[in-house]
């Protein structure tokens, strides 16, 4: 008994030490640093923006997350995708990622789930999670996770980057606008151009990463002023970062007075493809 004491003292005083400078903040405290053990965060996508979402979450003290990616870690992403080494280059994201996390912090629980979203496991990946977080880069992922969100009323923080841009925002169902009331359908094949086709900084997606990270713990604590109904537009060329107040569309496809989506859809959508002279 003595002994189990004296090993819950440490525990505790190692816990306390950790999050020491999160605690002391008035914005979190004890009762709020205890909110981010109990929270169950989904990231969805382990790339660009989820590693610094993830690092920050994990580092923070969120006490089960979980990470949806398919991919394996590529030579290309080391200039922007933090949780990977050169010695990662062919491993699983999930796998690499988990593997860094846990030595970052071991009170954390990770989840792994190395698929491709579809309409076939979207619901199930998200029904265990209070928020989840997007940190995808394709118009067909996104639109499905945002559709799969609203209809299990799930918190979604959306993040976009690509060159020297990005953008984020928090969606609430049915008290936010929805992501379909900022772009009703996805844009037709070809017209949007990724990072695979421009490129992206790593700084851009640290930043908006963060920023998303940084809304997760505001809506889970219960402090500041979420992006709700808000989008900022972050622009690194001249260091700009704009907001933009957008509101509910009544015609809105799915969260509108007479929605017209009311189960999920899968799209298909290229992006533009940048074109190389051979000469």
């Amino acid at each position: 008994m003595v002994v189990d004491t004296l090993l819950n003292s440490n525990a505790n005083t190692r816990h306390n030490i950790r999050y020491s400078r999160q605690i002391i903040m008035d914005e979190i405290g004890k009762e709020g640093q205890e909110k981010l053990f109990q929270a169950k965060v989904l990231v969805v996508g382990a790339g660009g923006l989820g590693c610094p979402v993830l690092t920050y979450l994990v580092g923070a003290g969120v006490g089960t997350i979980g990470i949806v990616d398919f991919d394996s870690v590529g030579l290309s992403n080391l200039n922007r995708q933090t949780l990977y080494r050169t010695e990662d280059v062919g491993k699983k994201k999930v796998q690499a990622a988990k593997e860094t996390l846990v030595k970052l912090n071991e009170d954390v629980t990770i989840n792994t789930y190395s698929v491709r979203i579809d309409v076939d496991n979207i619901e199930e990946l998200i029904k265990e999670y209070d928020f989840i977080v997007d940190a995808l880069d394709n118009f067909s992922a996104r639109y499905l996770l945002s559709d799969a969100c609203y209809f299990q009323k799930k918190i979604l923080f959306e993040g976009a980057a690509v060159s020297t841009y990005g953008t984020a925002t928090t969606i609430v169902p049915d008290v936010t606008p929805c992501y379909r009331c900022l772009q009703p359908v996805p844009p037709a094949d070809g017209i949007t151009p990724s990072c695979s086709d421009i490129g992206v900084l790593g700084m851009i997606t640290g930043v908006i990463g963060s920023i998303q990270a940084l809304e997760v713990i505001k809506v889970i604590v219960g402090f500041g002023k979420p992006l709700y109904g808000r989008m900022v537009y972050f622009d690194g060329n001249f260091l700009e970062l704009q907001e933009f107040e957008y509101e509910k569309t009544e015609n809105c496809p799915i969260c509108g007075k007479n929605p017209t989506i009311l189960e999920l859809e899968q799209y298909e959508i290229k992006c533009k493809m940048k074109i190389v002279d051979k000469e």
